[in-house]
Formats: C-alpha cells, sequence, structure tokens
C-alpha cells in the first residue's frame, strides 16, 4: 500500500535546524522505496528559506516545485508580518496539503507537523484529514516557549500552542525521551499517545583524505591547521549560548583557534560586537555556512574539540553529528545535552569561568583521554542514533499508521 507523507514546519532541507537536518536525512534514506511518497513543505523566501540549486541531485520541476531525493518539495512564499510569519506559513502549509489530497483523491494521508505553531486551530485540521481517513502527528522538537528570540507575548502564545496541540493530535513524535516524559507529565489530563523516535547521525568516516583539495583550501581560508581549532555549528540564536561561548572563549588561554561555522545573522552579530568586540581577538573567526556535508564531517573529525551550546532543544543532529566525528565535546548542561552526550562528553554552566576552565582541560588532556572519549561518543551514537535505524523507525511507524483502521 502507498502511503502519502506531507510534512510541514521546516523552514528548507539540509541546513542547520533539527527539523532541517532531519527531513533532509529521512527522505534521503527513504528515497528508494516505492511505496512511500514524501510531500515536504518550504520557505520561499525569508530567514532559513530554501535554495534548492544548493542541494545535489534537487531536479526543479517549476518555480513553486522540485524533487529532491524522490520527495515532492514545494515552495511557499511567506509574508514580512515578523513572528506571525511562522504561523502563516504553517496554516498555509497545511491549507495547501489539504487542498492537494483533495484534488489528486488522496486518501489516508499522514500529516506530519514539526513544532507546535499552530494548536488553536490543530482541532479544525485534524477533523478535516480525518474527513480523508488520515492521521495527524506531531513532533514538538524542544521548547519552542523558551526560546529567547521571541518577546514574551509570543511566547505565552508558544505554550498555549502547544498544549493544543498536543491535545489534539493523533501521535506526538518525541525526539528526546525528555521531550516525551514532559509531554506526558505536562498534559497528562489529555492522555496523550506518544512515541520516541530520536535523530540521528552518521558514523562513516568522512571519505576526505587529510590532503584534499576541498579541506586543504577550507583550512586556508581561516588560516586553521587540524586540531588545532575549537568548533561551534549552528544557527545563531541566542538560545545556543554564542555569548557565553564567546566570552568564555576570549577569557580562555588556548592558542587556538575558534570557528564558529553558522547561518547569517547581522543584528545578533552586532549585538554581540558590541558586547563582547570578539573582531579584537584574532583566534575567532566566523566561517559561515558548509552545507558540504562530506566537508563538514571533515571539519568536525579534525576539531580539536566541539562546543555546544544549545538550550532549549531535544536531541540535536549537531550535537549527534559531533559526537560521531569529534573526539571532545564540551556541551552546555542542560538535560536535553546530557541525554544524548552521556558519560561520553564533558558539561559547562553559564556561570563565569565554567567554560573556559573547562577549555583549560581540554588543552591539558592526555591523548589516550582524548581517545576514550572519543571512541565512547562514537559507541553511544552507533547504540542509539544512526540515522538508518531511525529511518527505520519511521517507515515502521507510517506502515502502522492505519493497522486496524
Amino acid at each position: 500500500m502507498e502511503t502519502h507523507i506531507f510534512i510541514c514546519g521546516a523552514k528548507s532541507l539540509g541546513q542547520y535546524g533539527g527539523y532541517e537536518t532531519f527531513v533532509d536525512k529521512l527522505t534521503q534514506y527513504h528515497q528508494d522505496r516505492a511505496d512511500l511518497h514524501y510531500h515536504v513543505m518550504c520557505k520561499a523566501n525569508g530567514v532559513g528559506s530554501i535554495d534548492e540549486s544548493g542541494l545535489a541531485g534537487a531536479e526543479k520541476r517549476n518555480d513553486r516545485e522540485f524533487l529532491y531525493h524522490n520527495a515532492r518539495c514545494v515552495k511557499l512564499r511567506v509574508p514580512r508580518i515578523g513572528p506571525a510569519a511562522a504561523i502563516w506559513y504553517d496554516v498555509a502549509a497545511l491549507r495547501y496539503c489539504l487542498r492537494y489530497c483533495r484534488k489528486h483523491q488522496i486518501q489516508r494521508p499522514i500529516f506530519y507537523l514539526l513544532a507546535c505553531r499552530v494548536g488553536p486551530v490543530m482541532g479544525l485540521v485534524k477533523k478535516r484529514v480525518h474527513a480523508l481517513g488520515g492521521v495527524v502527528y506531531d513532533n514538538p522538537d524542544g521548547h519552542e516557549w523558551m526560546r529567547a528570540k521571541w518577546p514574551l507575548p509570543v511566547r505565552k502564545y508558544w505554550k498555549l500552542s502547544e498544549r493544543l496541540t498536543v491535545k489534539h493530535a493523533d501521535l506526538v513524535i518525541c525526539d528526546s525521551r525528555f521531550i516525551e516524559s514532559y509531554i506526558q507529565k505536562t498534559y497528562a489530563s489529555f492522555h496523550p499517545r506518544t512515541a520516541y523516535l530520536a535523530y540521528g547521525a552518521e558514523l562513516e568516516p568522512s571519505p576526505l583524505s587529510d590532503s584534499a583539495p576541498r579541506f586543504a583550501d577550507w583550512l586556508s581560508r581561516w588560516d586553521v591547521k587540524p586540531f588545532a581549532y575549537y568548533l561551534a555549528v549552528g544557527r545563531l540564536v541566542p538560545e545556543n549560548n554564542y555569548e557565553t561561548i564567546l566570552r568564555e572563549f576570549m577569557e580562555s588561554d588556548t592558542c587556538r583557534a575558534l570557528i564558529l561555522i553558522t547561518d547569517r545573522n547581522d543584528k545578533m552579530l552586532r549585538r554581540l560586537e558590541e558586547m563582547l568586540h570578539f573582531s579584537g581577538d584574532p583566534r575567532i573567526r566566523f566561517a559561515g555556512t558548509v552545507y558540504d556535508e562530506v566537508l563538514l564531517y571533515k571539519i568536525r573529525e579534525n576539531a580539536y574539540a566541539y562546543l555546544h551550546g544549545h538550550s532549549v532543544g531535544g536531541t540535536n543532529p549537531s550535537l549527534l553529528e559531533a559526537m560521531a566525528a569529534t573526539k571532545v565535546n564540551l556541551l552546555y548542561d542542560v538535560v536535553f545535552n546530557r541525554e544524548a552526550g552521556g558519560d561520553a562528553a564533558l558539561y559547562w554552566q553559564k556561570e563565569p569561568g565554567s567554560l573556559r576552565a573547562l577549555i583549560q582541560r581540554a588543552e591539558e588532556m592526555p591523548e589516550a583521554e582524548r581517545e576514550a572519549l572519543g571512541r565512547k561518543a562514537k559507541a553511544r551514537v552507533g547504540e542509539n542514533y544512526r540515522w538508518q535505524t531511525i529511518a527505520d523507525q519511521y517507515a515502521a511507524l507510517w506502515r502502522a499508521a492505519f493497522v486496524g483502521k
């Protein structure tokens, strides 16, 4: 039986957000499955929007659609209306998917919503999807209502929206066991049906050699040598704690560089510069984005240590990818990161001196200890977070969606 899965909520594919990485990998691992048909909604404009020209193998159909990993990807334009644009985007995506199902007489679709942004209309969405014989699943990711980038009224809306989303979703898929526990306890009166399916990472080493031109050119561009840099990868947003990372690194005595691979956020860069004057520290390099997956893995493999400051998400793919490739991982101490890293990582707090002391510890760490941490991290990813395993779990979930109905 063919199953149509409509994914709404990710802005793009293959970028530094958890959702974007997840959708990229899920469609990649399922691209040869004739029984699974993916329809992925993407942003056509604005922050985080899709540029399919940078996706290897993407095939343009028209100005609005392209094929990628055999998934049908649709670009939706979003008006410039501030924080409400995220809600508008999700509602527009859902309306589009419902119209598409009716027009093409698709029965038993699976609507998979990423994030909890449209809670106030979830009851109506569920009713209309059920009329098609389908189901509505949701992945809340982390605590959107805690993100510092949102003003207080917006955060209050996200909390209400989360509540209503959980109330109406046929299934809440949690990428963290802590998030699943939180959903079950916080919304116990709704008796939510939940499932735990993590995000993943690749364990195979980068196929690039140490002398590969792509890697050599990157090292030369940023004036670093292998294992002579600390690395941070992720969106340049407040909840990823770049302020703490920069401040503590600047106060450290390391001679190594700090390479930050991140998206462009001029407003936040200006704010960080005004607060920290990081441009005066020659060790710090904002290296832009690297969407070449093979090159990025090589960069991770050759980092002296990885700095991870994410604070409100669930299981973050960039952390798992670092654990699979980098020997020493220095993580912000929150339950999400502890769940993923376990005893294979080291942890820091926001208190002044915490991360600086950990950087000093990393500087003095014997190679044998570095190797042992690296082996532990790889083993942890292999046992719990391989993309192949995650993709297989999702395929099983899609197959079970209508069993007994």
